[in-house]
């Protein structure tokens, strides 16, 4: 099965709220959650004109996503590098995105991974993810699997899906470490719990064809019935094709499965 390296995405709808910032500040927040995005603009302008950190990540937020003014990625690019130059993990994971995609700038992959390796250092899990896909990719870096891994590792271990389910398939396949199927289970697992479909159709590949774990049709059909529903198309034609090679009773058992796992919110299935 193909594995899709997925780049986590910019930082969009989040804004800053802090009651201690400021009165003039809060106006403006207030105003932002009536969908008053002229009054929100005036207040916060003048706060990020004078450095205020979280005003100017929300006006990067309001240009990027055309909130009250015309979509402007370069006015974008202005506030949230201002914002990052000050030390806020939001505005620089959003740069280091800009950078990476060429939004508003000319795409940059060493610009990008400035930004990801500030905070990717300082335990942030989303950039260090995109910091080992950077590594996985080679883009701005040479290519090196061992560092990817290492930022894959960093940001599993925080919880980060994406990370996980990176991480299973590299030890799936023997990219920058030892090929280990065990591992390659625990960290799959681990993202198909929470949701994500690619890793659920290939625990249900390994479950089939009993790599790291006994071989059972019932989970592989199980795991991939489950993916199916999420829409991935080939896991809907690898559970019709183990459904060949299994009884009516055993398919029977695999739906229930199915049901139950999703009942519980994949949680240990």
């Amino acid at each position: 099965m193909k594995n899709h390296v997925l780049l986590v995405p910019i930082v969009l709808g989040m804004l800053w709220s802090a009651p201690a910032i400021g009165a003039d500040f809060d106006k403006g927040f207030a105003a932002l959650v009536k969908h008053d995005y002229a009054t929100a603009l005036k207040e916060w302008k003048p706060l990020a004109e004078q450095g205020n950190v979280p005003a100017q990540f929300n006006l990067g937020q309001m240009y990027a996503e055309g909130l009250g003014v015309p979509q402007d990625y370069k006015q974008a690019i202005k506030w949230y590098t201002a914002a990052a130059e000050q030390g806020d993990a939001s505005a620089q994971f959003n740069l280091g995105q800009m950078y990476a995609e060429g939004r508003g700038v000319p795409q940059d992959y060493k610009q990008a991974i400035k930004w990801y390796t500030v905070w990717a250092e300082q335990g942030d899990a989303k950039n260090q993810f995109n910091l080992g896909v950077m590594y996985a990719e080679g883009r701005g870096v040479p290519q090196d699997y061992k560092q990817a891994i290492k930022w894959y590792t960093a940001a599993a271990e925080q919880g980060l899906a994406s990370a996980q389910y990176n991480l299973g398939n590299r030890y799936r396949e023997g990219q920058g470490v030892l090929q280990d199927y065990k591992q390659a289970v625990k960290w799959l697992t681990a993202a198909a719990e929470q949701g994500i479909a690619s890793a659920q159709s290939n625990l249900g590949v390994m479950y089939e064809n009993g790599q790291g774990v006994l071989q059972d049709n019932t989970r592989a059909h199980m795991w991939f019935n489950i993916a199916a529903s999420s829409g991935l198309a080939p896991a809907a034609q690898n559970r019709d094709n183990i459904a060949k090679r299994m009884t009516a009773a055993d398919i029977s058992k695999a739906q229930a499965l199915a049901r139950e796992c999703v009942k519980k919110e994949y949680r240990g299935c």
